[in-house]
């Protein structure tokens, strides 16, 4: 069946497994980036490493700041010429990440900041507990000497949160066969589509994907009105 790839998705947000069998040939990001263009411009969301993981062993924490140099260095200039714009979401100020990844994030937004083919948000040293209590904080010395409302909170808070020009995402991919949302945009996934698949996160292909589209655009999406 021919999927519509005018499809209503915008922004997907997506938390793969399996660090080690990704790191393989990182197929999925070429993927994502041609089903990008085939449906028009996507914010996406991934997430690539949490505040939990860093209770994992010592030699799994190493692999993935391996990871993360990796894909920087050998594949950033080739996004960068397809247009793809890199954000990364979460505390990259933590004395536990290496001052190479600090390095090589940083040089990375830099470098595609004026990119908009493609809206790349990877969740790195991420967790949604700390950025809704960051965000928390941030109202609270801003608005110090004020007297809030509830409806000032509610029309600003978002605000503090750290990329607020990024939008809720449309849908929540989980692969593997997992279904639970493991601390994950927990403020911006209040209307999402969750969407939950056995697939592993490499083996996603554009046939995986049309049939994720297909899923999200069966979807009554009522925003809470039924």
């Amino acid at each position: 069946m021919e999927n519509d790839k005018s499809a209503k998705i915008q922004s997907i947000s997506e938390i793969p497994l399996g660090h080690k069998i990704a790191m393989t040939d990182l197929k999925e990001g070429d993927t994502i980036l041609k089903y990008g263009h085939d449906i028009g411009k996507v914010v996406k969301n991934i997430k690539k490493g949490s505040t939990e993981n860093w209770l994992r062993s010592e030699e799994e924490v190493d692999f993935l700041m391996f990871f993360n140099r990796d894909i920087l260095i050998r594949r950033r200039e080739e996004f960068n010429q397809k247009g793809v714009r890199f954000k990364f979401l979460g505390d990259l100020t933590d004395s536990k990440i290496p001052e190479e990844n600090k390095d090589l994030m940083k040089e990375t937004e830099e470098i595609t900041k004026n990119n908009n083919t493609l809206n790349l948000v990877f969740a790195f040293n991420y967790g949604s507990h700390n950025e809704i209590h960051n965000a928390v904080l941030n109202l609270h010395n801003e608005n110090i000497n004020e007297n809030l409302e509830l409806g000032d909170i509610e029309s600003s808070f978002y605000n503090f949160f750290q990329y607020p020009e990024v939008p809720f995402p449309d849908a929540l991919l989980r692969t593997a066969g997992e279904k639970r949302i493991s601390n994950f945009l927990l403020y911006q996934l209040s209307y999402s589509e969750l969407i939950f698949i056995d697939a592993l996160w490499p083996d996603v292909n554009e046939d995986i994907l049309d049939d994720v589209l297909l899923e999200f655009n069966k979807r009554n999406r009522t925003y809470g009105r039924n």
